[in-house]
């Protein structure tokens, strides 16, 4: 057996979105919004930049989380990832990165190892920079544009008022999601989270 490494495991999790107050409550920002719900819970803030990113830095149960959330706009969110993976020397199994899915029903969540961007150009870009689409991602459903909306047009509107009274437990069960990812591997979070969140009470 290899032997344990004393120092923290150093854990990446990356939330994608668009900087700027305007964008700040889109459907396309649910990545930036899960990585704020896990600062809080770490008691952590947002308070550098690094590698064109905002980063929050925190421990849990021995292990070393860097948080983020790309200042690029979506498009070119690689150059912000693969910039600190490489200064962190972070393994790409320790990466993770949570973004919003057309293609899946809103309140889904779908935790995978692997795969393709599926036209989401924040991945398309990460996978670019990394040269690779090996690495863990936790997609967050946001549902189809209604009618005949654009995609592109409909990731831009902020939230419906249904929706944002469920985002808070949607957010809560993928920040709990990823920090079993930490502690318990991903085979362990797929199992737990992955599907529709429901509320407790039915």
């Amino acid at each position: 057996m290899m032997e344990q490494v004393d120092a923290p495991r150093i854990y990446l999790i990356a939330g994608l979105g668009n900087p700027g107050r305007e964008y700040k409550n889109n459907r396309h920002n649910v990545g930036f919004m899960l990585v704020d719900r896990l600062a809080g819970r770490l008691g952590e803030t947002f308070g550098r930049v690094e590698s064109r990113g905002l980063v929050a830095k925190g421990v849990y149960q021995g292990r070393r989380l860097i948080l983020a959330k790309p200042q690029t706009y979506m498009n070119e969110s690689g150059k912000s990832i693969g910039s600190l993976v490489r200064y962190y020397k972070v393994p790409l199994e320790n990466l993770i990165v949570a973004y919003d899915d057309v293609d899946l029903p809103f309140g889904t969540l779908r935790l995978r190892p692997s795969g393709g961007s599926a036209g989401q150009k924040g991945m398309r870009s990460i996978q670019e920079q990394l040269g690779t689409e090996n690495f863990p991602r936790l997609r967050l459903g946001i549902g189809r544009p209604p009618g005949r909306m654009e995609a592109a047009t409909y990731v831009l509107q902020d939230f419906d008022r249904a929706e944002v009274e469920l985002l808070p437990e949607i957010l809560d069960k993928a920040a709990d999601a990823i920090l079993v990812f930490v502690c318990e591997g991903l085979e362990k979070a797929m199992n737990s989270y992955n599907g529709l969140v429901e509320g407790d009470e039915g």
